[in-house]
C-alpha cells in the first residue's frame, strides 16, 4: 500500500470519527477504503479516552449514573455528534415506511420527528446507565469494555462498507465509502475487536467477545434491510451503525452482573 494512501487514509479516519483537527488531506475511493477499514482503530483510541474519563470521574467521587452521562455527552462531542444525528435521520425514515428518494427526503431534513426522537433518549438511556455499571467490575475491566464497545462500533462501520453494498446517493459520504472494505479486512479487524472484551466480564472471558459479536451481528443484519428501503447506505445509515452496535454491546457486557 503506498505511504500516500495510508496517511490519507488515516488522516481521514480520524477527521471522520472524531472532532481531532488535522489538516485535510486527499479524498478519494482509495483512501476512503483505508479509511474504513483503519475505522475500529479509531473507535479504539476514542474508548481509551472515554475510559479514562470514566474512571477519573468514578475516582473523583461522582455518582456512576453522573459519570455515565458526562462520558456520553463527552462521546458525543468528540464525534460532533454526527452519529447521534445520523440515527435520527436513519429511524425517523425507516419509520415512515417509505421506501427509496421518498426515505431519502426524510432523512435530509433538518428536524427530528418522533421516532428520531425516541431512538436517541433510549439509546442514550442505555449507554449512559450500562457505563455507570462499568466501574463496580473494577478499572481493567471496565476499560476493556469501553475500548470494545466504542470499536465495535465503528466496526460496523467497516462492515457496512463492505464490498458489495451500494450507496443510496451519487454523492455524499456513502458514495464515497461503499463497498471499499475487503473481506480479509473485516475477518481480522473482527477478531482483534473481539479479542479487546476478553478482559470486560471478570469471571466469564467468553462474555465480551460474545458481546461484541452479538452487536456485530445485528448491525450485518440490519445492513440489507436498510440496503432494500433505501437502495443502498449513506452517511446517516453509517452514524446509525455506530450507535446501535456500540448500545448492543454495552448491553451484552454488563448482563449477568
Amino acid at each position: 500500500m503506498p505511504d500516500g494512501r495510508l496517511v490519507a487514509g488515516a488522516r481521514l479516519a480520524v477527521t471522520t470519527f472524531t472532532v481531532l483537527p488535522l489538516r485535510a488531506g486527499r479524498v478519494d475511493r482509495p483512501a476512503a477504503a483505508v479509511a474504513m477499514s483503519l475505522a475500529p482503530l479509531a473507535g479504539a483510541l476514542l474508548g481509551v479516552v472515554l475510559a479514562a474519563a470514566l474512571l477519573g470521574l468514578t475516582a473523583a467521587g461522582a455518582p456512576p449514573l453522573v459519570a455515565g452521562v458526562a462520558v456520553v455527552a463527552l462521546g458525543a462531542l468528540l464525534t460532533r455528534g454526527l452519529h447521534l444525528d445520523g440515527l435520527a435521520d436513519t429511524v425517523d425514515a425507516l419509520g415512515s415506511h417509505r421506501s427509496g428518494e421518498a426515505a431519502l427526503q426524510i432523512m435530509k431534513k433538518p428536524d427530528v420527528g418522533p421516532f428520531g426522537v425516541a431512538a436517541l433518549t433510549v439509546v442514550l438511556l442505555l449507554q449512559a446507565t450500562a457505563l455507570a455499571a462499568l466501574p463496580a467490575r473494577g478499572w481493567a475491566a471496565a476499560l476493556a469494555a469501553v475500548v470494545a464497545a466504542t470499536a465495535a462500533g465503528r466496526l460496523a462501520v467497516s462492515w457496512a462498507c463492505r464490498r458489495g453494498v451500494p450507496a443510496a446517493r451519487p454523492d455524499g459520504l456513502g458514495a464515497l465509502v461503499a463497498g471499499t472494505v475487503p473481506a480479509s479486512v473485516l475477518a481480522v479487524a473482527t477478531v482483534a475487536v473481539a479479542a479487546t472484551a476478553f478482559a470486560a466480564a471478570p469471571g466469564r472471558p467468553w462474555q465480551g467477545p460474545a458481546a461484541v459479536l452479538a452487536a456485530l451481528a445485528v448491525a450485518v443484519l440490519l445492513i440489507p434491510h436498510v440496503v432494500r428501503r433505501f437502495g443502498g447506505i449513506t452517511g446517516d445509515v453509517l452514524g446509525a451503525a455506530v450507535e446501535v452496535t456500540t448500545t448492543v454491546a454495552y448491553l451484552g457486557l454488563i448482563l449477568g452482573r
